[in-house]
């Protein structure tokens, strides 16, 4: 069972190799499964997602907060830093029953939510630094299970709330482990929540993804090719960026 200390165990983990792997990097250096972004870029990202992730922890705000800026001569890895020590106490410390604001029409109210988000967060940014590196660690099967689920059941969702639901696509996949139990059927419609829910080996759909768990894992996070069947504009609308 996955609950608030376990993700924080799993959020331990992964900083530690994340940081690890920045600190082995040339800041300048680019990050080829995020175009654009250099190492200096992603240490960035992760130390702000930290600091917005430990202000809803802190502050119990049941309402959205808004964006505190960055200073622009910061020092990359001394924010790093600063937001790994200050997320570790928090989340530590913080119960995952605590109201608080979430970012997902399809998750409640409660810390644990963003507990689950920290953890995978790190782990896919851990994934993107080693990967740049030629470093990569394995992942856990059970946790990318997990980010899995997470990603189908609530950051989906986090789109619609956005207002920018998966283009506008309608349909339905299944999203399938081949080394595990895991089994999600999806449906898509413009403007509404998607509906998730646990299927069987059988069922049908528009279409199909069926890998290893950590493959399914990082082709819906496009960090890899999609090797899907079925409705390409159905499986790609599954696919976060």
């Amino acid at each position: 069972m996955w609950t608030a200390t376990r993700w924080t165990a799993v959020f331990a983990e992964q900083a530690g190799l994340f940081r690890t792997a920045v600190a082995t990097a040339d800041l300048a250096a680019d990050v080829p499964s995020c175009p654009g972004w250099t190492f200096r870029d992603l240490a960035l990202h992760v130390a702000r997602f930290l600091h917005t992730a430990t202000r809803y922890l802190t502050s119990g705000s049941i309402v959205e907060l808004r964006p505190v800026p960055v200073r622009g001569d910061v020092d990359p890895l001394l924010y790093l830093d600063e937001q790994l020590a200050a997320a570790t106490q928090v989340l530590r410390n913080t119960s995952g029953n605590r109201p608080v604001w979430t970012f997902s029409p399809a998750a409640p109210d409660l810390a644990w939510v963003w507990h689950r988000r920290v953890a995978h967060e790190l782990n896919l940014r851990r994934w993107d630094a080693q990967a740049a590196l030629r470093t990569l660690t394995p992942t856990d099967r059970d946790q990318a299970a997990d980010a899995i689920d997470e990603l189908l059941g609530t950051l989906l969702a986090a789109r619609v709330r956005a207002d920018s639901p998966p283009n506008g696509t309608q349909g339905t996949a299944v999203v399938s482990c081949t080394d595990g139990p895991q089994i999600w059927h999806v449906r898509l419609a413009p403007g509404v929540v998607p509906e998730v829910r646990h299927a069987g080996r059988d069922e049908q759909a528009d279409a199909r993804l069926s890998n290893r768990t950590a493959n399914v894992l990082y082709q819906l996070w496009s960090r890899m090719q999609l090797t899907g069947s079925g409705d390409t504009a159905v499986l790609r609308a599954l696919r976060m960026s």
